[in-house]
């Protein structure tokens, strides 16, 4: 009865009914035709999901297309297809359907999601050009199931959700993690503890690019908190080039583990410069460590310290010790303090270093008194040694004198000329008017 009822729908231009009576004839193709002139959705279903059953997929996709362009259509569709397992001629028919003029945001979503489970290598592809068309939540769950979180990364990145992108980095390094890309990232991320759990990744997984990352970190960065963290893990070395990197903020934290790094490397000359640099230290506290070092030289800087500390007496007795004259001269006379001077000039005789005590005599000059110079000199019959001094001493006193003597005499003279100037009577009449 089908050719007649063929008959019949075709004479009245019945040609939804003579669509599906094609169908149950076999004649797809001229069902086709029939649905285009019907042109309904409800016919375009019904013979599209006809050619599906009989595996005509090309005769489908035509009619697929119609459907998918209709969003409400769009789900039963794909579910039809993924029910009978024809995931292929499924992501054929997205694929062909994406130029449609009438192309909406659920064929792009429905193409990724199918591209996440079946074609995974076409899924980056598709987003890049797509990311903007598709809807975020259900194709981020895809990418998350599927685990591809590269992708994921991706999308996380281009919606701006920034601390999401670096956290899937982290959990998935072998797939998603970029230097580039995530150095990127890290700058813009909202959550500040993120930037503490990146330095912990890449002191995991990439120690040796973790000064990079300090240093897009350090506008950010609790600079102390950080250097606790390094202390705490005895990492410090690893980050000595961030730490000179960021020392011109002056902060106490960095300066005390850049200048512990310095002393176990023995690098007098860089601590010097630092403490010079940068004084936001426990001065005290690295003086006192260093007044015991092994090495001279951090000794000398100790006593440079506790002098920079106005512990004169202090940074003298350890350049004494050290046998450092020239410094305890230069210390001695910046202390302004007239004991000070004098006991090192005692203990220079003490310990029979006569040039040392000539040398001292002018360094510390003006704080010295001459008549204990003389008294010291004398006792020990070094008088030739404090000849030069007294013979200074004896000149400034005899300037002195000089200058206090004709001071002297011009206020005499002026005296005596105001006793001599007679009175003018004149001027007292005037004034008594």
């Amino acid at each position: 009865m089908y050719e007649a009822a063929k008959l019949l729908f075709n004479n009245i231009s019945n040609y939804a009914k003579l669509a599906v009576t094609l169908c149950h004839l076999g004649d797809y193709q001229g069902a086709v035709d029939s649905a285009r002139k019907a042109n309904s959705t409800k016919t375009w279903k019904e013979i599209c999901f006809a050619c599906i059953d009989k595996q005509e997929f090309r005769l489908a996709q035509i009619c697929g297309i119609q459907i998918v362009v209709q969003a409400e259509e769009l789900e039963e569709l794909i579910n039809y297809y993924q029910n009978r397992g024809y995931f292929e001629e499924l992501i054929q028919l997205l694929e062909a359907a994406l130029g449609h003029e009438r192309a909406h945001i659920g064929m792009f979503t429905e193409l990724a999601i199918l591209y996440s489970k079946y074609k995974p290598q076409k899924m980056r592809e598709h987003l890049e050009l797509f990311w903007s068309r598709v809807r975020k939540p259900k194709v981020l769950r895809a990418c998350e199931q599927a685990h591809l979180w590269s992708e994921l990364v991706f999308l996380y990145d281009k919606y701006e959700e920034y601390d999401n992108a670096v956290l899937t980095m982290m959990a998935h390094p072998t797939e998603a993690w970029r230097e580039n890309h995530f150095k990127d990232i890290i700058s813009k991320v909202a959550n500040i503890e993120l930037y503490y759990k990146s330095i912990d990744f890449y002191l995991e997984f990439k120690p040796m690019l973790l000064n990079d990352l300090l240093l897009i970190l350090s506008p950010r960065l609790d600079h102390t908190r950080a250097v606790n963290y390094f202390l705490k893990v005895k990492q410090l070395p690893l980050v000595k080039p961030y730490l000179r990197s960021v020392q011109n903020i002056n902060n106490k934290a960095i300066n005390e583990a850049l200048n512990n790094l310095l002393i176990e490397e023995e690098d007098y000359q860089g601590l010097r410069n630092s403490i010079d640099a940068y004084d936001n230290f426990d001065n005290i506290t690295l003086a006192q460590r260093l007044d015991k070092h092994e090495l001279i030289e951090f000794r000398r800087i100790s006593a440079y310290l506790y002098k920079g500390n106005n512990r004169w007496k202090q940074a003298v007795e350890l350049c004494k010790k050290d046998r450092l004259y020239k410094d305890s001269m230069t210390y001695a006379a910046e202390s302004r303090q007239v004991e000070i001077a004098e006991e090192l000039i005692s203990w220079f005789l003490d310990e029979k270093l006569f040039e040392c005590f000539g040398a001292c005599l002018f360094q510390c000059y003006d704080l010295l008194r001459p008549d204990v110079i003389l008294e010291l000199a004398w006792r020990h019959d070094i008088m030739d040694f404090a000849m030069p001094y007294m013979i200074q001493v004896m000149r400034e006193y005899i300037t002195k004198v000089d200058k206090l003597e004709q001071s002297d005499q011009v206020r005499t003279e002026t005296e005596t000329a105001n006793d001599q100037k007679p009175i003018d009577f004149t001027c007292t009449r005037s004034i008594q008017s």
